[in-house]
């Protein structure tokens, strides 16, 4: 039978079941899971209280620190339950809007990504890097972006959630100066935790955290790395989704009256008095100075309209799956144009008729 004994070795790579033997092991030691609740209780305390302020609106959040340290000390296993505890006691916390449990995926994927890169492995500025890289671009924007606009469904119908440009520019940029002073944390307290048994084999860290220009040229490639890649998700993102999901109640009768305005300034075919617009997708490509439009028009029998309790302002706040069932509305065509949205400008104009 074999020994529930963990031992003390370093792991070039955690794709080894001796790798995840000692990880779950981890949850043995009493003092493994003393560290951890430390480690929870400095995390909730740092997400709010302590910073490094860089510039006006711009500062380090100082929350990670405690979320790589702990992962390299006890590992994936408890690193992962610490990500859900933890998620769990900032909301009860600090409420911000919903709780939604889907969302504590992204706080166990960056303590899990730590953990994979920083425990029972040597140490280095590569390894540091790697790790937040893999945060800041894999958990930050693509694993965060799918969970929001799941939440908005879930929470908020009405409305969908809308990229933060600034936000994900932000994030990417900050990676650089988070890899830095994380590498110099971890210089600074590794050999601490090493002489307290709680890490092993990095005696010699502050020589192998050393920052050069080997380093400094991996963060720079990782940095091009990962602007093309945003880049390229950006417009993927803008060519797959409509900025029309994201009007909301009181935005949306002005959108589809404007649209309106718009179509009769190219025909004079929906001149008609009971004539309503409804923007069905509005594509604007990343960058773009144009938007191509897709409005269906109605005509409105006022008359079933009122038997339904409903008058036009109700109307022209609709959106395309709800005019579709509305029974005083009669599809006359489809509008097809695009607008420069600096000019104001209507570049393209087709007009098809509903069969």
């Amino acid at each position: 039978m074999r020994k529930l004994k963990k031992s003390d070795k370093l792991y070039p790579h955690p794709f080894s079941k001796a790798y995840w033997w000692d990880a779950t092991l981890e949850l043995a030691d009493l003092r493994m899971l003393v560290v951890a609740a430390l480690m929870i209780a400095i995390r909730l305390i740092l997400k709010t209280a302590l910073y490094i302020p860089l510039a006006p609106n711009l500062k380090i959040n100082t929350a990670f620190f405690a979320n790589a340290l702990g992962a390299m000390i006890f590992g994936p296993v408890i690193a992962s339950i610490c990500a859900v505890i933890t998620d769990v006691l900032g909301f009860m916390l600090n409420p911000d809007g919903f709780y939604f449990p889907p969302m504590v995926l992204t706080e166990v994927a960056g303590s899990l990504i730590f953990a994979l890169f920083l425990y029972r492995a040597k140490v280095t500025p590569a390894r540091v890097m790697l790790s937040r890289f893999a945060i800041c671009l894999g958990v930050n924007v693509l694993l965060n972006t799918p969970l929001m606009i799941w939440y908005y469904s879930v929470f908020y119908p009405d409305s969908t959630y809308i990229l933060t440009i600034p936000a994900i520019f932000k994030n990417l940029f900050m990676f650089p100066l988070e890899s830095v002073a994380l590498t110099l944390f971890l210089a600074a307290v590794v050999p601490i935790t090493t002489r307290l048994g709680l890490t092993y084999g990095n005696k010699d860290v502050k020589e192998s955290l050393k920052f050069g220009k080997r380093q400094a040229a991996l963060l720079a490639v990782l940095f091009v790395v990962g602007l093309g890649s945003t880049l390229a998700y950006l417009n993927y993102h803008y060519a797959t989704t409509s900025v029309s999901a994201g009007y909301t109640t009181q935005e949306r009768p002005g959108k589809n009256q404007e649209a309106l305005e718009n179509i009769r300034s190219q025909t004079d075919e929906f001149d008609g008095e009971n004539t309503v617009a409804v923007i069905e997708s509005a594509m604007h490509p990343f960058l773009g100075k144009t938007t191509t439009y897709t409005v269906a028009v109605y005509s409105v029998d006022t008359e079933v309209m009122t038997q339904n309790g409903k008058a036009m302002d109700d109307l022209w706040a609709y959106s395309k799956s709800v005019a579709a069932k509305d029974q005083a509305m009669t599809r006359l065509a489809t509008v097809t144009f695009v607008l420069n949205e600096d000019t104001g400008e209507i570049t393209d104009f087709h007009s098809e008729p509903a069969k």
